[in-house]
């Protein structure tokens, strides 16, 4: 069996973790993730999900705050693994960490690479209505998601997924073609591919400013940028000067007269928003301000005093 150590932090890599710990072909000496943070209002110091996998299976945990220069570095190359596995691990990995395993290290990443190199690849497929995504496994290098491919799947993108469900969808994606490709690795079928730098794009980490709906663009243009950001981190407009979050719309053709940002519709089932190019948003679900997400039927049932036909979202 090959000796492989695993990085990795968020629900996404869990599915990857079960099926490296409970296939037969290599054993998971090691599992490497961020340290336990505390989370919610109660500020509960939580593990990471990965953390109470690899427990589950009594595999060693590394939790540094800060890999590189770190005791837990020499004492993971102590371990002399064959292989590295990267997914979603969230921190910069050493380069002799890259460089030492005899099968160096590979990471799990969610785009077709060279499309969507960064922290973010299925936020921005979403953002940017791309009609399909997937899953491609490469060597790493010191530059993010730079390496050789050695293996990729695609997975169309439907009208009604969000980043939550494009991350489960993908998770699992990454789980097989990974199995599928460990084998042809080790017994040294693989002939990597090298990027073309000519099609790369970037994926970096969404900015609070970017979270902010613009009621200029069109409605198609909206909608996307409010299912690639949920549920996190959630886009949002102003409304009485207040955050007012958008969770799922829909959009419609519609010949506007009214300033982009105007209520248009409004009745109890519905509320439907001017946008940019003669379009228009309908919103299907909805959080204000200090509220928890609820359909727009029942935000409705108490907005109706107050909220009127005509009335602006405030973008300023």
């Amino acid at each position: 069996m090959y000796k492989v150590i695993f990085m990795g932090t968020p629900d996404f890599s869990v599915p990857i973790l079960e099926a490296l710990a409970e296939n037969s072909l290599c054993e998971v000496i090691g599992v490497v993730t961020q340290p336990d943070r505390k989370v919610g209002r109660k500020k509960r110091l939580t593990a990471p999900p990965v953390k109470k996998k690899a427990l589950e299976y009594d595999i060693p945990v590394f939790q540094p705050e800060k890999l590189s220069g770190s005791d837990e570095l020499k004492d993971i190359l102590n371990l002399s693994p064959d292989l590295v596995i990267t997914a979603a691990y969230g921190q910069y990995v050493p380069t002799v960490l890259l460089h030492t395993p005899p099968f160096k290290a590979i990471n799990v990443h969610a785009s077709l690479l060279p499309k969507y190199r960064g922290a973010a690849p299925i936020h921005y497929a979403l953002i940017n209505g791309e009609p399909e995504t997937g899953v491609t496994i490469m060597y790493m290098e010191k530059e993010m998601d730079a390496g050789d491919i050695l293996s990729q799947r695609s997975l169309p993108i439907e009208e009604t997924d969000t980043v939550g469900s494009l991350f489960d969808k993908l998770s699992l994606l990454g789980r097989d073609l990974l199995m599928d490709t460990l084998p042809d690795l080790f017994s040294g079928e693989i002939v990597p591919t090298k990027q073309k730098e000519s099609e790369v794009t970037y994926a970096p980490m969404i900015k609070p400013s970017e979270e902010k709906v613009d009621w200029e663009e069109s409605a198609e243009t909206i909608h996307n940028k409010i299912r690639g950001m949920n549920p996190f981190p959630g886009a949002y407009t102003l409304l009485s000067g207040q955050r007012f979050k958008l969770w799922k719309a829909e959009p419609i053709k519609r010949k506007n007269e009214e300033v982009p940002g105007t209520i248009v519709v409004l009745n109890k089932n519905e509320c439907i928003v001017a946008c940019g190019d003669d379009t228009a948003l309908s919103l299907h679900e909805v959080q204000s301000f200090g509220k928890p997400k609820m359909p727009i039927r029942n935000f409705l049932a108490g907005a109706l005093n107050y909220l009127k036909e005509g009335m602006h979202f405030d973008n300023e």
